[in-house]
Order: structure tokens, then sequence, then C-alpha cells
């Protein structure tokens, strides 16, 4: 039995790990601001709902305080905002308000980095832990986005995931960090992958792909740690 604790789990893709990742008679903490229908499941998988709001600075020990005389052997930080309107033709970075740059800083990186914090010494009580991230091929070299502080943030995951992993070494905690390209989060998991590719023509990403490269990674001993993965859509010739 292994034991998770997913953020950011109520829609998308966090929702696709909580039901995809874990197998009957394992136990998820599930971490959102609204109740997840996951929870409603019954296939042999206890979900327990966290209810936290990431942008406030006590959701790392709201969270924490839950698994405090408990083990966790993976957890997955799947957490992330953009820029309002970043993804339409007419978003420029000129627009950006001072305030929804520091919110998204915040949510994206000072949020990852406190949670991660604080569920250290449930993680250390495992035999073999596993943290996974979810960054962005926006946080990839030649990416070619304009949004300056969702792709800053991406970019601040890997160099989180980088510094955390020499953290924990010692402790036998593998820390990985996975940079998906377009995702068809739209469609929701349960739909299958191919109503994803026939919804977009192939050019999206599969919520299915991204959650067996997870259950990969948490099948590996605790010999091997599997650093990072880029996985962009076949179509992107950016990445």
């Amino acid at each position: 039995m292994k034991k998770y604790l997913v953020f950011g789990a109520s829609k998308g893709l966090g929702d696709a790990f909580v039901r995809g990742v874990p197998e009957q008679g394992d136990k998820v903490w599930v971490v959102s601001r609204s109740k997840p229908d996951s929870l409603d499941l019954s296939d042999g998988i206890q979900r327990i709902w966290i209810q936290a709001d990431l942008s406030e600075l006590d959701s790392a020990k709201i969270v924490a305080d839950q698994l405090r005389d408990e083990t966790l052997d993976v957890l997955i930080y799947n957490v992330g905002i953009w820029e309002k309107e970043g993804f339409e033709d007419h978003y420029t970075f000129d627009k950006d308000e001072p305030a929804d740059i520091s919110h998204l800083i915040h949510v994206n990186v000072t949020s990852t980095i406190l949670c991660v914090q604080a569920l250290l010494p449930s993680l250390r009580k495992s035999a073999a832990g596993k943290i996974i991230l979810i960054g962005s091929t926006a946080g990839l070299n030649n990416a070619n986005s304009t949004q300056v502080a969702f792709v800053a943030s991406k970019f601040a995951i890997r160099g989180i995931t980088e510094a955390l992993r020499e953290h924990t070494r010692d402790d036998g905690i593998a820390v990985t960090c996975i940079n998906p390209g377009e995702l068809a989060a739209e469609i929701p998991y349960e739909e299958g992958s191919e109503r994803a590719l026939s919804a977009y023509n192939g050019t999206r990403i599969p919520l299915q792909d991204i959650v067996a490269l997870v259950k990969c990674v948490v099948s590996l001993s605790k010999a091997a740690c599997v650093k990072e993965i880029n996985i962009p859509a076949l179509t992107d010739r950016n990445t």
C-alpha cells in the first residue's frame, strides 16, 4: 500500500492523478479549494479531502497538520496559474498588474517551497519517498512564450527540483520534475485518451500520458531517481 498526496486535485491533470495513479488499497490525500468529484469513487482507494487555498500563507501548515503522524510515500505537486488572458492573442506583458504578478509568483513558487518543506517530515518516514513536481515546457529554453511571470515561475520549479533533490538525497527521497506541453486538460480523465486525441486532432497531450509517466516514476525502486522529463506535444516545434 502506498500513501499519496496530490495538490491541485479538483480538476484537470490533478484530478487525473487522483483517479489514475493510485491502486486498490492505496490512500490519497486530495488538496484543493473546492470539493473534488473523485471523493465519490468506489474503487478500493481511500481518498481524503484537505481543503486549502494555496494563495494563503497558512495553507502549508493546514496540509501538514493533516499528515502529522502519517507516512507519505509520494507527493505530487501540480499547481500553477498564469497571467490573465495570457494565452490570448491580444495578451501583452506591458499590462500585467503588479498585484497579479506577485500573486502568480506566490502561488506557483512560494507555495511550492512552503508546502514541500512542511511535508518533509512525513516523506522521511517512507522507505522510498518520492516528490514529483509538475512544471511546464514554458520553463524550458526557447519556449517562445511572452508570459514573463508564468515562464519565470516554471523555470523556478526546475530550480526548486534541483536544489531539493540535493537536500533530500541523504533521506533517500527522489525528486522529479515533469514538464508537459499543451494538455487536453478540458477533457475529463474518465472520458479516455481517444476522446482527448479526437477533440484536438492529436495536437494536445491526453492526461493519460502524464498519468502513465507518473506511474512509471512511482514504480521505480529506491535506487533510481528520474531527474527531469520533458514531454511536449509532437506538433509543438518550439520545444
